[in-house]
């Protein structure tokens, strides 16, 4: 398939087959999408938390408003921002940028301290807001890619992100929950799976100038 044929084929899938589970592979090419996904500045302030153990998924659903893709699906993926960005998140991506591409140090420091100065001057609220606005790029490359790797998933926000920090204990690694990615196979009595894409024609959606 093209890859328009493969996003005409993914949906939120609503009811997934329990019974199948993601490969190794499967669940590496996820893992790997999602860390080259573009964020700002290459900070990386979002993580992603890849959840299979059956059982704490079930201790979860209480908190995802009893969505059942959350148990069902092979994996639950979170995506989550840190609570704070501090100085040493920056002197650290930095350090890895001058480690990888041997930059020295008086091209990086302007950069690192405009960086530095920019985070400083923001709310930790205005902060997160930010990271959070990449997490959502995060989302939208991982569900491309689930499209092109025939991986079902379910994009979700509609779940308390309260009870998931402290069932995950995110607060102690520093981290809040802001968005679900249930990811598997759709099960063959999911109605949801036929539906015909409701979308605007291209030339409403797309404005050409």
């Amino acid at each position: 398939m093209s890859i328009i044929d493969k996003l005409k084929w993914r949906y939120a899938t609503k009811k997934f087959n329990p019974t199948k589970t993601l490969t190794k592979n499967q669940l590496n090419t996820l893992k790997e999408a999602f860390n080259l996904t573009a964020t700002s500045y290459g900070l990386q302030t979002v993580k992603m938390i890849v959840i299979q153990d059956t059982s704490l998924r079930e201790s979860l659903l209480k908190h995802s408003y009893n969505q059942n893709q959350v148990v069902e699906a092979s994996h639950l993926l979170v995506l989550c921002i840190q609570e704070k960005i501090l100085e040493a998140d920056v002197n650290k991506f930095f350090k890895n940028i001058q480690s990888i591409r041997n930059t020295p140090n008086k091209i990086l420091d302007p950069y690192r301290l405009n960086l530095i100065d920019m985070l400083s001057n923001m709310t930790i609220k205005e902060q997160q807001q930010w990271s959070k606005n990449q997490a959502y790029i995060a989302l939208g490359n991982l569900m491309t890619v689930c499209a092109v790797e025939g991986i079902d998933a379910c994009p979700m926000e509609g779940f308390n992100p309260e009870g998931y920090d402290k069932a995950l204990n995110l607060q102690e690694k520093g981290l809040k929950s802001v968005l679900l990615l249930p990811v598997g196979y759709r099960a063959e009595d999911d109605m949801f799976a036929d539906f015909k894409k409701v979308r605007m024609q291209v030339t409403e959606s797309v404005l050409e100038i």
